[in-house]
């Protein structure tokens, strides 16, 4: 008994660990860049003034360098249907005359018989995904024609595990509306995803577990 309690035990702390893992992602490379140092020199900090966080004058507040941030409003909708079908049939008939035997027809021997096989068949595929939400992303490149590359991570922890929403892609600066935000379908190359690695609850595990294996012990 003890022994099946340890097996328990210790399948119990695979699962759990295998559970716990981070979700692979199709999201690659980095999720954030700190940003570069300006190409301008702009004036030394002063009272109020502080060159961190200087802009010229009459530039908007547009996120255009490595480390800016952006807000993604992910609004993705997807719908795809497929139909096929196909019917055949074919009907077959055969029939034999009653031979004759010194001028008397045999009715016995004749017979006829047929044949009939249809055959019909019908399909349908349909698909349809919604995501709509929010994510802060870094831009972590500026190409040379000037778009982003963008790139973020959300961790939501909840009770029993983390979710993940991870999104990078090419951003224009002429898609960049009003608070720094750009929606997500006029990201190019963009990867949205979901995922999460909530786990078994242990006790739960273990109860299960227990059951099985006292099923099946001899005691």
């Amino acid at each position: 008994m003890n022994s099946l309690l340890k097996l328990a035990t210790i399948i119990g702390m695979f699962a759990i660990a295998g559970c716990t893992t981070v979700p692979e992602s199709i999201v690659t490379g980095p999720k954030s860049a700190r940003p570069e140092p300006a190409s301008y020199a702009p004036p030394t900090n002063g009272a109020i003034f502080q060159s961190a966080a200087y802009r010229p004058l009459l530039e908007d507040r547009r996120a255009r360098l490595v480390g800016d941030t952006l807000t993604i409003v992910i609004n993705e909708n997807t719908t795809a249907a497929k139909s096929a079908g196909s019917s055949s049939s074919k009907t077959g008939s055969a029939t034999a005359v009653a031979p004759t035997l010194f001028g008397t027809s045999i009715k016995e021997l004749s017979g006829s018989g047929g044949s009939t096989n249809k055959y019909d068949e019908k399909g349908a595929i349909s698909s349809s995904n919604n995501f709509t939400g929010t994510i802060g992303v870094t831009v972590i490149e500026v190409l040379q024609n000037g778009n982003l590359l963008v790139s973020g991570e959300k961790q939501v922890a909840l009770d029993k595990g983390v979710e993940y929403v991870r999104f990078s892609g090419t951003v224009s600066p002429d898609k960049i509306a009003t608070g720094n935000t750009v929606s997500s379908t006029a990201v190019a190359d963009a990867k949205v995803e979901y995922r999460t690695n909530t786990r078994v609850d242990m006790a739960e595990f273990m109860s299960s577990l227990s059951r099985f294996f006292f099923s099946v012990s001899p005691f």
